[in-house]
């Protein structure tokens, strides 16, 4: 079975019309334009520049991290995630599409003694308050993640945590309650794990917190409420070999990052909306919202021109916001792409039965089932965008299972890497943000002093 189907036919002028990507261009100048992207990302890829690609080969990592998941994890039974960005949103995406929403819900049984899963990543106190009076902390463990090591939000967090574990338990019991996934050598969170005691998972150094999800960051939260992590990294792996063929028709990421460019460069289309119409794939949209936003939102070129470029990435659910976003996608300004995900099989599609016929509104939903009105609903939508002369693409997946999930991942994660070459930027880097940072810190140090 096929990991996914990507169908770019509403991007092109045979399915859109003159508002759509001549589709001969494919043959032409567009697959001149990816044959010297491919080219960049190999270069970059083997010179280890570009970490994310071995992740899904890395099998000493993934029976580390399922040891410690069926060791240290599992005598807990709630295990917190702490960490912001790339350090938490991966997680929670393989969390909430592979357990669903109500997983914490779920009794013990339920979900078969694996702990309950929570996520600490803004440092707001009504949140930590919150959760801090739910927890039993003397069966919770908390996994500190940061790359760095040195996230302000996060090691706030972690402070705050320290301090309510110091008062329910004995000092040397309290290393026993966190684990650290940090940068493998260095860095706060590595010195603190060392004079502490505090094991620690380290993670590789060319592996970027956007791109960390097939990594230990991502993996462990997984492992720890029983995810099959080898089915996880098979399904990326699996795509990462489809994405290697330099053939734009052959290789569904560089066909989705050379028309998402195109459109964007030429057309004017700068919002791309990421609308699955799946609830359990809602966290995923936010996750690439990241990964879209912050790998290609920069000022200046790799040969340090100003560009100012990037597109605006845009998480979106369907049929939700259908009730929402459709009317200004439909005639609000030209400059929107929607990328649509489908899931094909549901584990239930649940019927909708067949009552009060005497209303017509109630009638025609009868006989069908859930599964199918969402499929109807999208369909509907591309339909309605197409005639109003609004390009999209959809992106079909089978099932969603850990195998798709995993490609999917790969997917978006190669498709970014090839559209930073297309743009001409680094998507490795995040200058912007690093100002953000510098300047939080300089702040918090100049309010201690006045203090």
């Amino acid at each position: 079975m096929s990991l996914l189907h990507l169908d770019p036919t509403n991007l092109l002028s045979t399915g859109v019309g003159s508002t759509g990507i001549a589709a001969k261009r494919l043959a032409g100048d567009l697959k001149d334009r990816f044959a010297r992207a491919h080219e960049d990302v190999r270069v970059r890829r083997e010179s280890g520049e570009m970490g994310f690609f071995e992740l899904p080969y890395d099998t000493r990592t993934r029976r580390q991290v399922q040891e410690v998941a069926d060791s240290f994890g599992q005598w807990s039974e709630s295990f917190v995630v702490v960490g912001i960005g790339g350090s938490s949103l991966g997680a929670r995406a393989i969390a909430d599409a592979l357990r669903g929403p109500f997983w914490n819900e779920r009794s013990a049984e339920e979900r078969e003694h694996f702990p309950r899963l929570y996520f600490l990543e803004n440092p707001d106190p009504d949140t930590v308050r919150t959760l801090l009076a739910r927890l039993d902390l003397r069966t919770t463990l908390f996994n500190v993640v940061s790359k760095s090591g040195s996230t302000a939000e996060t090691l706030a967090l972690y402070l705050v945590l320290e301090e309510a574990l110091a008062q329910v338990l004995e000092a040397d019991r309290l290393r026993a309650h966190l684990l650290f996934t940090t940068d493998g050598s260095d860095g706060t969170l590595r010195r603190l794990a060392e004079k502490l005691g505090v094991p620690t998972l380290g993670i590789p150094s060319g592996v970027g917190g956007r791109f960390s999800v097939l990594s230990c960051v991502g993996l462990l939260p997984a492992a720890v409420i029983g995810v099959d992590l080898e089915a996880l990294l098979a399904g990326a792996a699996e795509m990462d070999a489809q994405c290697k063929n330099p053939a734009l028709g052959d290789n569904p990421a560089g066909l989705l990052a050379t028309l998402l460019h195109a459109a964007h460069v030429e057309g004017g289309r700068s919002t791309h909306v990421f609308m699955p119409y799946s609830d359990r794939l809602r966290t995923f949209g936010l996750w690439f919202q990241q990964l879209w936003a912050e790998s290609l939102g920069k000022a200046r070129d790799r040969e340090g021109g100003v560009v100012e470029t990037g597109p605006t990435p845009l998480a979106a659910v369907g049929a939700v916001d259908q009730h929402s976003l459709l009317q200004l996608l439909m005639e609000g300004p030209p400059d929107k792409v929607v990328v649509f995900v489908g899931v094909a099989e549901r584990e239930d599609p649940v019927p909708i039965p067949v009552r009060h016929e005497e209303h017509p509104a109630l009638a025609r939903l009868g006989g069908h089932t859930l599964q199918g009105l969402l499929e109807t609903e999208q369909r509907a939508t591309t339909e309605a965008l197409r005639r109003a002369g609004r390009p999209s693409l959809s992106i079909e997946i089978p099932r969603l299972d850990a195998r798709a999930l995993g490609a999917l991942f790969m997917l978006l994660e190669i498709a970014t890497v090839y559209a930073g070459a297309l743009y001409g930027v680094d998507p490795l880097d995040q200058p912007g943000v690093e100002l953000g940072k510098t300047l939080t810190d300089r702040m918090l140090k100049r309010d201690g002093d006045s203090s």
